[in-house]
């Protein structure tokens, strides 16, 4: 196993067998983050968590698009199963210890957000040689780009006042999304001959 991406074709690219097996995990995440986010938004925005969370349908929704585009596809008949397990990790998880359920539901996505954002981070494994070039690699960059600015308004979510009372159920929440999302992210590097760093 490698820690980076590859071998690396003579164009400098990741294979494409990595490309769609990584692709299709990261469009499995955001387009989760983006159905939940869409789902969780009430019609009229009246709080700040409100207007973090119709910011983070579009930039999730702009995060699947980006890779359905810049990713090089290959046939993957290990895929179905994969999607499967990926697809049921993502069901939301309230934390039923608030009362609020509107909010007890966004914070359960705001857990799951911060875990996607802050434990994926899929640009760390190109190699240095990589096409800087390539919309792949590119695409890659930009999600962690983007997860960065994301990852900010989860923190101010889950650390926010109206939360204090209920710290540690949040960070048991919290916790158990980090290790889901971890454990999958490995699984699935690991099957492309990636070697997962803790």
């Amino acid at each position: 196993m490698s820690e980076f991406f590859g071998p690396l074709d003579s164009e400098g690219r990741v294979p494409p067998l990595q490309q769609t097996r990584v692709a299709t995990f990261l469009i499995s995440a955001h387009g989760a983050l983006a159905r939940q986010s869409a789902f969780t938004l009430p019609t009229r925005l009246e709080s700040a968590w409100q207007t973090e969370l119709n910011a983070q349908l579009f930039r999730e929704t702009e995060i699947v698009s980006l890779l359905m585009r810049a990713t090089s596809w290959a046939p993957d008949p290990g895929l179905g199963y994969m999607v499967a397990t990926w697809e049921s990790a993502w069901f939301p998880q309230p934390v039923y210890e608030i009362s609020d359920w509107p909010l007890a539901v966004a914070i359960g996505l705001a857990t799951l957000a911060h875990a996607v954002h802050a434990g994926i981070r899929p640009a760390a494994l190109l190699p240095a040689e990589a096409n800087p070039e390539d919309p792949f690699a590119m695409a890659l960059r930009r999600i962690e780009f983007e997860s960065s600015r994301l990852l900010q308004a989860q923190i101010l979510s889950l650390k926010g006042p109206d939360l204090v009372p209920f710290r540690d159920a949040v960070d048991s929440a919290l916790e158990r999304r980090h290790a889901e999302v971890r454990k999958l992210w490995r699984e699935t590097l690991q099957s492309v001959g990636v070697a997962f760093d803790e």
